[in-house]
């Protein structure tokens, strides 16, 4: 008769102990590569970021429309000053969203960002966006930021995107806190209503 192989405690500890750190350095490396998945592909209606504007315009047009979401802890008004634009394919264009602040605080924002259709997310270009920074307005503040982008003409070749002539362009904004030496500035700042 022959006995049978034994494990020992400390090698199904240490199994274990692997499958943890193996799950765990999964669940790390799971959000950044969501963000490049989706950067990469345009999934989830992801935009691209370019360097320039494109150098391919087309005859055929296309409608962008803009619209604008606001958490409501924010104390924010946002919206887009022009609700649609008709371009053509590939060609440069601004719009602009006005922010105000309707609290008595300063209060820093971050935008976020989709493209809908999701398919037309990997040909929709940002040259110049104010969601790649916070946005820190004082009590009462208004401003206008503008966004600089081009549908890129490869849309029409694609076999997924290819029939998309409206897209729509959604940014919203959450309140974020502002990092520890722009928040002492800002505590630092004497309120202009106070005499």
């Amino acid at each position: 008769m022959t006995a049978k192989p034994t494990r020992s405690n400390g090698r199904t500890v240490g199994m274990l102990a692997g499958i943890v750190v193996l799950m765990g350095a999964l669940s790390w490396a799971a959000v950044p590569f969501y963000s490049w998945f989706c950067r990469v592909t345009g999934f989830a209606g992801t935009t691209n970021v370019a360097e320039s504007a494109s150098d391919t315009v087309l005859d055929e047009k296309i409608r962008v429309r803009f619209d604008a979401n606001v958490d409501s802890d924010l104390g924010w008004t946002f919206r887009p000053l022009q609700r649609e634009m008709e371009l053509r394919i590939g060609e440069n264009a601004i719009a602009f969203y006005e922010a105000i602040n309707n609290t008595d605080e300063p209060i820093t924002g971050t935008a976020s960002y989709n493209v809908a259709p999701d398919a037309a997310g990997y040909f929709f270009n940002k040259i110049e966006c104010f969601c790649f920074t916070e946005q820190t307005l004082a009590p009462g503040e208004r401003i206008e930021m503008p966004v600089s982008f081009f549908v890129d003409a490869d849309l029409v070749n694609d076999r997924d995107a290819g029939r998309i002539r409206d897209i729509t362009l959604s940014y919203t904004f959450h309140r974020t806190d502002p990092p520890a030496p722009k928040q002492a500035a800002l505590d630092a700042t004497p309120d202009p209503t106070v005499n």
